[in-house]
């Protein structure tokens, strides 16, 4: 083991290297706060404890840094892997500051759901453990966000040959392969709400949110809520997602879909979405960042989160 960590490092740096100052802070901030972790118990005071954001105490800023807090070498790893990835695939896309919020609203919004699980959990079982025994913390929820954010804009391309996995499938995957662990004792259960929040927070925050040049939010069919579940179950799951979204729009915490008509053309009516391109389906079958390279140099810029169906 100790032979390949030279190797890892250096690979790891070589990825940082070309990231910004946002992607080296967050990195130096996880490794720093692990180091800590060896004489301080610091999860309590900035991991996210349900009871302690609750009234009285409010621990708000633990929303802010649960994200950034590892106690074992394979959660430093994972974290470090993913801002990593993060820096390399979707900065030069979004730019700094947008990664930057995302990071800060996914992990926001972690810790705000997995507090309000567990408080729920307590009032269904009056168990203090629930709210006090807990602590929500590290970089899972980030890497759920990240998974998210690729199958958008890279969703097409193969991770895995035998069997064929492509980039789409593997958030779901992910999160089953982490359920069957809890299942079996051997994840604690804020693995799993962390990395299923992550998934649903920024799922949402990319959907009907994030700012790009064509508006916010991305409409477009590859990205709806059914294409993270098997073909088979997509009819069910899309139906119960559309009622679910009708609701959320008549209470106003989603727009609705608004759709423009070209009737420029005399012979065709051409119907785009909010956050689509007429070039998506073309970079989606170029396959990884060097697709997304060969695509921006043909369109004379750089691709944009908005070229590319976000």
């Amino acid at each position: 083991m100790r032979r390949y960590l030279p190797v890892a490092r250096q690979h790891f740096l070589a990825a940082l290297a070309g990231t910004s100052v946002v992607v080296k802070s967050l990195s130096a901030a996880v490794v720093l706060l692990y180091l800590l972790s060896f004489g301080l118990d610091t999860t309590y005071g900035l991991g996210v404890t349900p009871g302690y954001l609750l009234p009285p105490n409010f621990w708000v800023w633990t929303l802010l840094t649960h994200g950034l807090v590892e106690e074992r070498a394979w959660g430093l790893a994972a974290s470090l892997a993913t801002l990593g990835a993060a820096g390399r695939l979707l900065e030069p896309l979004w730019g700094a500051l947008e990664l930057l919020v995302f990071f800060a609203v996914v992990n926001i919004s972690v810790g705000l759901l997995g507090a309000f699980a567990y408080f729920l959990t307590y009032v269904a079982s009056f168990h203090l453990g629930s709210l006090f025994a807990v602590r929500i913390h590290g970089g899972l929820g980030f890497l759920g966000g990240v998974l998210v954010a690729l199958k958008q804009t890279m969703g097409d391309s193969t991770v895995l040959k035998v069997p064929q996995v492509r980039m789409k499938a593997v958030p779901m995957l992910l999160l089953l392969v982490l359920a069957l662990l809890r299942l079996a004792a051997l994840v604690e259960s804020n693995v799993l709400a962390s990395y299923g929040f992550g998934l649903l927070s920024s799922w949402v925050y990319l959907r009907f949110y994030q700012r790009h040049s064509r508006g916010r939010g991305d409409m477009s069919d590859h990205f709806a809520f059914a294409t993270f579940f098997p073909e088979i179950l997509q009819p069910v799951v899309g139906l119960v997602a559309n009622v679910v979204h009708s609701v959320l729009v008549k209470v106003r915490l989603c727009r609705k879909t608004v759709k423009r008509y070209d009737v420029g053309a005399p012979s065709s009516i051409t119907i785009s979405l909010p956050g689509t391109d007429p070039q998506d389906a073309e970079r989606r079958r170029a396959a990884g960042p060097e697709g997304f390279e060969r695509a921006a140099e043909a369109s004379g810029g750089p691709v944009s989160l908005a070229q590319h169906g976000g």
